[in-house]
């Protein structure tokens, strides 16, 4: 049977990308097939359909990281016909076919169950992205950052893991300091919970190695120049969950807060993620992420609107995240 995907290319001629018209067959290996209802747009996604980082690794490619669907074919033992579930990340649209498809293949073991909480239009919402939001929040917690110990600044506020971080912090009852380049949003950041705006140029220039103290811990988005101050700026025995490069993959810092004040930066993986650590980072999404914070976050477009959406988030005039559903 046939089904519509995004479809990326490359030839002698250069990379195209546009909708094509597919067969089951065409699918690659997996011992799970499932139909697709709900996709999302990730950053990373947003590189691999612009083409603006060599983020494919084989061609054709699917791209979409993410993906929530209905299980119609499995020879894997933990999943059935008709089970509900959502794949985030495991090289989905970079060496696997991903989700900007009607249809997709995978690994059992890539799968976690869609929790009963949340529709897969909502899963969507929250996505790589919110997913990635849940992880930070569980190492800050993990590493013993209390909510009594003092305000969480988080970076990027306005993207995708920024706005699910800032409301599962509020939720856990940290006070939380939204950083953005965006003062215009600070209304829909107070509305996901944010105590106080900062603006992301304080962060963004050069800044010396250690600075007053101020927060307690952090969920870093963007690296570079301000991760070095968000660390240069953290208290004593705080920490700092790292998980992205909007601004950069380098960091000019010293180790100054980190032998004087003791800070730990946690880096934040979503992609390899063990299944365990998915399950909890869900289940967490499950108890503290209200619906109606995911339908003020969330934008929706059809199929064929994803390279326009994707370019769109490069230049940054996005709003939380975007869902994709790939039956329109």
């Amino acid at each position: 049977m046939g089904f519509s995907a995004v479809l990326i290319t490359q030839d002698d001629g250069g990379r195209n990308i546009g909708l094509a018209r597919l067969d089951e067959a065409d699918l690659p290996d997996g011992d799970v097939a499932l139909d697709v209802e709900y996709s999302s747009l990730n950053y990373k996604d947003a590189l691999a359909v612009t083409g603006k980082s060599p983020v494919v690794r084989r061609f054709p490619m699917v791209p979409g990281i993410d993906l929530a669907g209905v299980v119609t074919d499995s020879a894997h033992a933990d999943w059935n016909e008709g089970d509900r579930a959502v794949l985030n990340g495991w090289g989905a649209g970079e060496s696997h076919w991903g989700g900007f498809a009607q249809k997709a293949r995978v690994k059992g073991d890539w799968l976690v169950p869609l929790p009963a909480a949340f529709s897969a239009r909502q899963a969507m919402a929250i996505g790589t992205a919110g997913y990635t939001a849940a992880l930070c929040v569980d190492a800050l917690v993990a590493h013993g950052v209390r909510p009594e110990h003092g305000e969480i600044v988080v970076t990027g506020a306005t993207g995708g893991v920024g706005s699910v971080a800032v409301a599962l912090l509020a939720r856990a009852g940290f006070e939380v300091a939204a950083a953005t380049g965006r003062p215009a949003e600070a209304g829909y950041l107070k509305g996901l919970g944010a105590g106080t705006v900062v603006d992301a140029a304080e962060l963004a220039e050069p800044g010396r190695p250690l600075q007053k103290e101020r927060w307690a811990g952090a969920i870093d988005t963007a690296g570079s120049r301000t991760l070095a101050n968000v660390c240069a700026r953290t208290r004593y025995g705080g920490a700092v969950a790292a998980c992205g490069l909007a601004q950069g993959m380098d960091l000019p810092a010293s180790v100054a807060p980190f032998i004087l004040r003791g800070v730990a930066l946690l880096g934040v993986d979503s992609v390899m993620a063990p299944r365990e650590r998915r399950a909890d980072a869900w289940r967490r999404l499950a108890r503290d992420l209200a619906p109606a914070v995911l339908d003020a976050i969330a934008e929706e477009v059809a199929l064929g609107e994803v390279p326009g959406a994707a370019d769109r988030l490069l230049g940054r005039t996005v709003r939380g995240r975007i869902v994709v559903d790939v039956n329109r």
